[in-house]
């Protein structure tokens, strides 16, 4: 009896590849070691099908045709208005036709809660919106819409991790926007690997940029975060989408902070603030209220700055407190602000000041958890540091701008004019801001502006 052979064919098969679970890299053999970013014991066995096609199967969309750049119509940009100021805000005034939005943070911080009360706001009665869940079935998202005050008729629940059967229910359905939550959950029959991994993540991402820009829909996707933070897959994947958004906040308070890091149609330095509730997210409108509602009057170490996030002034408490220690090394922590930056300006105060602070212990802190980056909080940052030192409080009422060079002078800021008249707005009766701002300002009624040119002139003012 002759041999059977069986013939397969070569397209077929599939072949095995490492990749690395944080940056992405394959390569044909296991690694301890990443090549690419470094990373220990971060390759992992994947299977990839060697037909991957790279679109999504039976999509219907026309071809597209390469078209003369003098020949293409510019038209004004139609942005569709989820009516939640705050969101809108972030996305640079409203969410694009055929847009790819990626919303990432920690588990329970509010992001589908967020997206369920913008949606039926997009819906019309001609196109509805379709919200796919991989990790809820649709009677418990009925359970949180109910708890939400959401029962809008035209906003569709779909419970399916197969992206071949979404699609297939989108172009069934035709809806306004998609949403899917999460893209860890969701896999393509045309990979092997389990969902979740890197090239599923890739791949599923790319065929839904694909559909999102043939079809003109805007696509949400929800992602999930590793410990540091980050959103989880390949740093390919925030390449990949339009929008990065991330939603942080503390579970112990009830603010949420929705940031920009990456915005194709708008700025990446608006920030959109909520307060959770137990209807859902409220938008705040006016954040320094909030951020400044428990603010001591009469404690040292504690002033009031200003951070510019977008085209907004945000005023926030800082705080700063300076301990004696019997360690030879004191520590030096900061929490919103750079710590290299807080360790620069410690410097400064020792060489320029004569400020001894090589026993202390140091903590600064930015109150309800903003993160501040910007250089004009400075001056600020060393008068806390000079108030607790001392123990001498700072009057309630003085907000202070500036930054610090290393020759200890103090630098211009950008936008003085829009963070005074914030403070004004709050009650705040004394400003103190580098003497180059306040010769190109007008009188501000109700504020009284101090300018200085050295850091030493600040810390008269404020301790005297």
């Amino acid at each position: 009896m002759g041999a059977i052979v069986i013939c397969e064919d070569p397209s077929l098969k599939s072949k095995v590849v490492f990749s690395c679970q944080a940056c992405g890299h394959q390569s044909p053999r296991w690694l301890g070691r990443c090549p690419d970013c470094g990373g220990w014991n971060t390759m992992k066995e994947e299977r990839q099908a060697a037909t991957g096609k790279g679109r999504p199967a039976d999509l219907k969309t026309a071809q597209a045709k390469a078209t003369p750049i003098a020949e293409i119509e510019v038209v004004g940009e139609d942005r569709r208005l989820t009516h939640i100021g705050e969101f809108d805000r972030v996305l640079g005034g409203g969410v694009i036709p055929g847009a790819v939005i990626l919303i990432g943070g920690d588990p329970g911080i509010g992001k589908t809660t967020l997206l369920l009360q913008a949606l039926p706001r997009l819906a019309t009665k001609e196109a509805p919106v379709l919200y796919v869940s991989g990790e809820e079935s649709p009677r418990q998202i009925k359970m949180r819409g109910q708890r939400l005050g959401i029962e809008h008729p035209h906003l569709l629940i779909l419970a399916e991790t197969s992206l071949e059967l979404i699609l297939k229910a989108v172009q069934e359905v035709r809806p306004v926007a998609v949403v899917v939550d999460s893209i860890q959950t969701v896999y393509t029959e045309q990979i092997t690997s389990a969902p979740g991994s890197i090239s599923q993540v890739q791949e599923v991402a790319g065929q839904l940029m694909w559909f999102a820009k043939r079809a003109g829909v805007p696509v949400f996707i929800i992602g999930h975060v590793t410990k540091e933070g980050a959103i989880a897959g390949p740093r390919l994947l925030e390449h990949i989408v339009d929008t990065v958004l991330y939603f942080e906040g503390d579970k112990g308070h009830s603010y949420r902070i929705l940031r920009a890091v990456k915005n194709r149609f708008g700025s990446t330095n608006e920030i959109g603030v909520f307060e959770m509730k137990d209807t859902g997210l409220e938008e705040v409108n006016n954040p320094s209220e909030l951020f400044l509602a428990e603010r001591s009057q009469r404690s040292a170490g504690s002033v009031v700055v200003s951070s510019l996030e977008g085209t907004r002034p945000i005023l926030v408490e800082l705080q700063a407190l300076v301990s004696s220690t019997s360690y030879a090394m004191p520590k030096r922590m900061a929490n919103g602000v750079e710590l290299n930056r807080v360790s620069l300006l410690l410097a400064v105060m020792e060489k320029r000041l004569g400020v001894h602070l090589s026993g202390q212990d140091v903590y600064v802190n930015v109150v309800g958890g903003m993160h501040i980056d910007e250089p004009a909080i400075d001056v600020g940052i060393v008068a806390a540091v000079a108030s607790s030192l001392r123990d001498i409080p700072i009057e309630p009422g003085f907000l202070m701008l500036g930054e610090i060079g290393l020759g200890g002078e103090v630098r211009a800021v950008s936008q003085a004019e829009a963070r005074i008249r914030e403070a004004a707005k709050m009650g705040f009766k004394r400003c103190l801001l580098p003497e180059r701002n306040l010769t190109k300002l007008d009188p501000i009624e109700g504020m009284e502006l101090i300018g200085i040119q050295e850091v030493r002139e600040a810390l008269d003012v404020v301790l005297a």
